[in-house]
């Protein structure tokens, strides 16, 4: 892989790709050209041509990708094949509906715990996976050594707890609260989820349509 700034633009289209090609290996689509690719996708050929080209040399003129190969290169550059440890902080309704229906394992993390204050989920299970008290946490984190949690807790405790847990050595956090998390340690990353922000860009697309 090449060693450059990448920017966020191009990083949000991986998983795009990723998960179009992953279709089309479905499919038992054996190559596609940087055009069909495209058009599916709707961006440019030379949109995907550049952002491939970033991390390598892939496909050939007159061949375009092998649907497989490029799959696997792209997970590999997500990290898809590295096994990620992940915590979950609050079983309540979100924590519990991501545990109950999101397949943390096919993008390639490991749930290992959820953690939550509420004595009525505290020692139970969701899909398997078991609810510690977080007077736990430390304990866990520093055994463990997850790499993400994902924050489904109330907003005024949002920021203390992910600073709790980067002191504790966690890095990445996808962050359910809607709150912009910040730190001023490096090498730490943040996904926010905003819900309302997606509801209302489709608001403003149906509100000016032509």
């Amino acid at each position: 892989m090449k060693k450059q700034h990448i920017s966020d633009a191009v990083i949000h289209r991986l998983p795009r790709y990723f998960r179009h090609l992953d279709d089309l290996h479905k499919r038992g689509v054996i190559r596609i050209s940087s055009n069909s690719l495209g058009s599916k996708m709707g961006i440019t050929a030379s949109q995907i041509r550049q952002d491939l080209s970033c991390f390598g040399e892939f496909g050939q003129q007159g061949y375009g990708y092998n649907v497989d190969e490029l799959r696997a290169e792209i997970g590999h550059i997500l990290g898809i094949d590295r096994g990620h440890r992940l915590i979950i902080i609050g079983a309540g309704h979100l924590g519990h509906a991501l545990l109950q229906n999101f397949n943390f394992e096919k993008p390639g993390f490991h749930v290992g715990s959820a953690f939550d204050i509420s004595p009525q989920l505290i020692g139970t299970t969701i899909q398997d996976i078991p609810v510690r008290s977080m007077d736990e946490l430390d304990e866990y984190v520093a055994f463990y050594h997850p790499d993400v949690a994902v924050l489904t807790v109330p907003q005024p405790v949002a920021q203390p707890l992910a600073d709790r847990l980067i002191s504790l050595g966690i890095r990445g956090f996808w962050n359910f609260t809607n709150v912009e998390l910040s730190t001023a340690e490096p090498g730490v990353f943040f996904e926010d989820i905003h819900f309302v922000d997606t509801l209302l860009t489709l608001s403003y697309r149906i509100s000016h349509q032509a």
